[in-house]
C-alpha cells in the first residue's frame, strides 16, 4: 500500500487547494507499466471518495493532456524570449549559498537539468532568480506555482480543458521527499479560473503571494491591466 494526494480546486472558499490523501496498492518497480499501474490504483482510490474525473498530470499519464501539461514537455517563456522546459528554467533558477542560478541550465533537457551535480553542491537553497525577480522560499511552492502559471497563461485551449476535472495527481510526486508539483499547480490554476483571478495574478508577484496565503481575501486585483514584462523589470 502507499498513500499519495489528489489535488482538488476549490472554487467556493478562501482556500486555493484542497490535498487529499489517499491510500492505495502500490506496484512496485521502475518500469512505466508499474506506474501506469499506480496511477489507475490512485484513481480508483479517488473514484471510491466521489472524484470520477482526475488528471494525472506526468509524462506516465494515459491522457495527451496530462502529458503535454507535464514540466517535462510544458514550455515556458524566458524574459530573453526563448522557449524552454518548465522543469529546465525552474531548476537554472535556482540560486544557491556558493553559486547560481546557473542559467545554462535552461537550454539542457529537462532531466539533465533536474540531476545537474553544481544544485547538489553549492551549499542549501537560498531563493530563485527568473529575469530580473527574485523570489524567496516561503511560500515553498510560490516560484513553481506561478512559473507553471505563466507557462500555461497564452493556453486557452489547455485552460478550457481543465475545467471537466475533478482533481489532479502526479503519481511520481511523493510529499515526503519535495513539495513542488506540476498536479497541485493545475489545480491552483483551476481556481484562479473560477475565482476570476487568472491571470492577472501572474502580472503581479505579491498579489500572487498573498493568493497563495490560506484565508487570503482571493478579490480581483487592480492591476489586471500591468503590463507582461513588469514583472521581470521588479
Amino acid at each position: 500500500m502507499a498513500t499519495r494526494p489528489v489535488f482538488i480546486p476549490q472554487h467556493d472558499n478562501n482556500h486555493l487547494v484542497e490535498e487529499l490523501s489517499l491510500e492505495f496498492d502500490w506496484h512496485s518497480g521502475f518500469a512505466i507499466s508499474q506506474k501506469k499501474k499506480n496511477i489507475v490504483s490512485l484513481h480508483s482510490a479517488a473514484k471510491a471518495k466521489g472524484l470520477a474525473h482526475i488528471l494525472e498530470v506526468s509524462t506516465k499519464s494515459e491522457e495527451k493532456l496530462g502529458i503535454r501539461l507535464s514540466a517535462f514537455s510544458l514550455k515556458v517563456t524566458t524574459p530573453d524570449g526563448f522557449s524552454v522546459p518548465l522543469e529546465s528554467a525552474y531548476q537554472g533558477s535556482k540560486i544557491f549559498e556558493y553559486g547560481g542560478p546557473f542559467t545554462d541550465l535552461f537550454f539542457a533537457e529537462p532531466r539533465a537539468a533536474k540531476q545537474d551535480e553544481r544544485l547538489k553542491t553549492h551549499g542549501a537553497l537560498k531563493c530563485f532568480k527568473f529575469g530580473m525577480t527574485e523570489w524567496e522560499l516561503e511560500p515553498k511552492t510560490a516560484f513553481y506555482d506561478w512559473l507553471y502559471l505563466y507557462a500555461l497563461k497564452d493556453h486557452a485551449d489547455y485552460l478550457q480543458r481543465l475545467f471537466k476535472y475533478d482533481g489532479f495527481s502526479d503519481i511520481e510526486f511523493n510529499p515526503k521527499k519535495s513539495y513542488s508539483c506540476q498536479a497541485r499547480a493545475c489545480a491552483i490554476l483551476v481556481s484562479l479560473l473560477k475565482k476570476q483571478l487568472f491571470p492577472q495574478v501572474v502580472y503581479d508577484r505579491n498579489f500572487f503571494i498573498d493568493v497563495l496565503r490560506p484565508n487570503s481575501l482571493l478579490q480581483p486585483h487592480s492591476h489586471n491591466t500591468i503590463k507582461q514584462n513588469s514583472l521581470f523589470n521588479s
